[in-house]
């Protein structure tokens, strides 16, 4: 019983975090069917399809480590290991199930909130 209440607080943090983040839901239907990296999704020219703001490779990383801690993503898996692409998780698809269109922003003071969350040191 204890399991199905942290995969709800799991799949809660997951559905805030996607609002607060600039991916449309272009870019995790995308990701569920092919695997894309932060240098091809930064040089694409159809960004504002898969984001609310252009992003550098750099910037697009850091958003995917967090969408991996969160289980959201996934590194994608080749014959020689782990690449730098990702995909969408199960776990990302249930969140995305919650949405029927695009995703809704969050406001600015849960975006700020929510970056205190992400970047709050651990000990």
């Amino acid at each position: 019983m204890a399991m199905a209440g942290t995969d709800q607080r799991s799949l809660a943090r997951a559905a805030r975090s996607l609002r607060c983040l600039p991916f449309r839901r272009g870019f995790y239907e995308g990701v569920g069917s092919q695997a894309l990296s932060s240098q091809e999704l930064a040089h694409r020219s159809d960004w504002t399809r898969l984001s609310f703001r252009p992003l550098s490779a750099e910037r697009a990383e850091g958003h995917f480590l967090w969408l991996i801690r969160l289980g959201v993503l996934r590194r994608e898996v080749d014959g020689q290991g782990l690449t730098e692409r990702v995909r969408l998780t199960p776990m990302g698809r249930q969140v995305l199930e919650g949405w029927p269109a695009e995703i809704p922003r969050a406001g600015r003071r849960e975006r700020i909130l929510e970056g205190l969350r992400r970047h709050r040191p651990r000990c």
